[in-house]
């Protein structure tokens, strides 16, 4: 161990060839001990290893090595930059996967069969074979299902014992070989295991459907992994891949990767703004609802800061990027998703102990179990011997054990991710249970993130529709959220809309234009205030008892207020009976 206050370096690493609780306490422990490692930890639902070590003393190479001395595969990607990773991750993931379907499709296929010629006597049209010819026939098809099929059990079972240790694929190997063997010299050898002149029992499909069931199981497994990754995929893919940089006084599209700090970007309406930044330049509205929720734009302008991945909705401007590659919000979200990920809560932390002595443990039951039905149990006593032998070794195999909290984790965190929920750690997961109150932000949270319109205010000399058909007919030409729910409530009603001209945005504010001839303004108070309008008009114009929770849009034709047009975001479906279920449980609810 490399004491703190070093070079420290981290570094993501893939290692192939885990498939247990012991594995992961085997190689976790052994990084630790490696010469310049200061921390190490190992998340079997990735298959990677997060290390943090000196760089003045070890190096990845060196870091590599030691995996690989230990029997498993180390995975070294050139590049680590989040999109290369994932992508990296996600084809070892799917040619593991697309390589354990055909092992899983034929070994089946095989098992079936063996277990139908294991079982002659129920199936007659199998009695006019000799026994020993069906025998032949069953280790024929045996030894394609545990040296191809099995073959990885075998390899990592070797790996492990070259240096001392053992797991999951020991037990396997140990178990399906053992049946195997012996099933093998009973075919070849039948005088050996005679007895009283009966022939022995032979269980190549018991070596047959164990392997079978395992690789189903590890194919489950593969996934399980694949889908929860996706997550932090997800996440990534939001970003665009490339920016329209300014350099020169030129407009010039170039990859995201190759954006500078204080580069100058030219962001269209519809775009995704590439990297974190500050505008300097135009002003527009901005949708941050992947970073705040709040599903209304933020009007932006000079001096204003934007975030990337946000995407632009109406006007263009020019921002200077500020912070850039894994220094962005984006970047920083995905690392802790991963993190989260990658992070044990002090269950597993119990689960990986309690593993490192389990395989051991396990082989040494198993062995006690053989000697004793050997030496003390009914004869036959060797095949019973065998028989139990080969299931406790079987049946205590510690998949669950090691596995079963690091993939909840990952679902859990990576399903929250999708949702906008940001979990730190693992820990905070298994104290999830402890909390006695929880606080709601409102919007996109409880709501649907989509205003619409509930009501509509008039004058005497202006019906709804005439509001609505006024207003309609001059937001058309503007990309605000709000001016989609006027337009969608205009068409609901069927109503015809006039031609607008003369459109003008007023940024955070609302629009101006003329519609059939008459100069019409809609949009926020302080739009109309500055048009003039007493303040009195429009406080008791916007004044209800539910506007609280509600958003005013005033309508002004020729320097009149005519109306307001009142939207609300809806509830979602299914948020009363969920508050209520939270109460229910004895959580309090802000």
């Amino acid at each position: 161990m490399s004491p703190s206050g070093e070079q420290s370096t981290s570094v993501s690493l893939g290692i192939g060839g885990m498939h247990c609780a012991s594995c992961v306490a085997s190689v976790e422990k052994s990084l630790k001990a490696a010469e310049g490692v200061i921390s190490a930890n190992v998340n079997p639902a990735t298959e990677s290893a997060q290390i943090q070590f000196d760089s003045a003393v070890a190096s990845v190479d060196s870091i590599a090595g030691a995996v690989s001395a230990m029997g498993y595969e180390p995975i070294i990607v050139e590049d680590e930059s989040d999109v290369a990773l994932e992508e990296f991750h996600e084809t070892e993931q799917l040619t593991t996967y697309e390589r354990l379907e055909r092992k899983v499709a034929v070994s089946a296929v095989l098992s079936i069969l063996i277990l139908v010629g294991s079982m002659q006597d129920l199936f007659p049209f199998l009695a006019q074979f000799p026994r020993q010819m069906v025998s032949y026939f069953l280790f024929v098809l045996t030894v394609p299902v545990l040296f191809w099929a099995g073959a990885p059990f075998f390899l990592g079972a070797i790996g492990t014992l070259r240096h001392g240790r053992a797991d999951m694929n020991t037990l396997i190997a140990l178990g399906t070989s053992s049946a195997f063997l012996y099933s093998t010299t009973s075919t070849y050898f039948p005088g050996i295991f005679s007895q009283a002149g009966q022939s022995p029992e032979i269980y190549f499909d018991t070596t047959a459907i164990i392997i079978t069931l395992v690789l189903v199981g590890r194919l489950l497994e593969t996934r399980a992994k694949l889908k929860t990754s996706q997550a932090i995929r997800k996440l990534i893919r939001l970003q665009p891949k490339h920016a329209t940089v300014v350099r020169s006084g030129l407009d010039m599209q170039i990859p995201i990767g190759e954006v500078e700090v204080d580069d100058l970007i030219r962001v269209k309406p519809g775009e995704k703004i590439p990297v974190d930044g500050v505008a300097v330049e135009g002003h527009s509205s901005v949708d941050e609802s992947m970073v705040t929720g709040e599903s209304f734009p933020v009007g932006k302008a000079a001096g204003d800061e934007v975030v990337g991945a946000t995407i632009n909705k109406t006007g263009s401007f020019i921002f200077e990027a500020t912070r850039v590659g894994n220094e962005t919000f984006l970047a920083q979200m995905i690392d802790l998703v991963r993190e989260a990920q990658g992070s044990k809560a002090p269950l597993q932390r119990l689960a990986d102990k309690v593993a490192s002595y389990f395989v051991p443990a396990v082989v040494a039951v198993a062995l006690l179990t053989f000697l004793a039905w050997f030496f003390w149990g009914p004869e036959p006593s060797l095949p019973r011997a065998l028989l139990n032998f080969v299931a406790v070794l079987i049946i205590a195999c510690p998949c669950a054990l090691g596995l079963a909290t690091p993939t909840a984790v990952m679902v859990g965190t990576g399903k929250g991710a999708e949702s906008g929920v940001l979990v730190k750690r693992a820990e905070s997961l298994e104290r999830l249970s402890q909390v006695d109150t929880v606080v709601f932000d409102k919007t996109g949270t409880l709501t649907e993130g989509q205003p619409v319109v509930t009501d509509i205010v008039t004058t005497a000399d202006f019906s709804e529709s005439e509001v609505l058909r006024m207003a309609a007919s001059l937001e058309k030409k503007s990309e605000h959220p709000l001016a989609g729910a006027v337009l969608e409530s205009a068409e609901r009603r069927g109503l015809e809309l006039a031609e607008g001209t003369e459109f003008e945005a007023v940024p955070g504010f609302g629009v101006k234009g003329v519609v059939s001839g008459q100069h019409v303004a809609v949009g926020s108070g302080r739009l109309m205030k500055d048009m003039g309008i007493k303040s009195r008009q429009i406080d008791g114009a916007g004044a209800t008892n539910d506007s609280a929770a509600k958003t005013d849009i005033f309508l002004a034709v020729d320097g009149e207020l005519k109306g307001v047009i009142r939207l609300q975001d809806p509830v979602k479906e299914g948020v009363p009976e969920t508050i209520r279920e939270l109460q229910h449980l004895g959580v309090e609810v802000l």
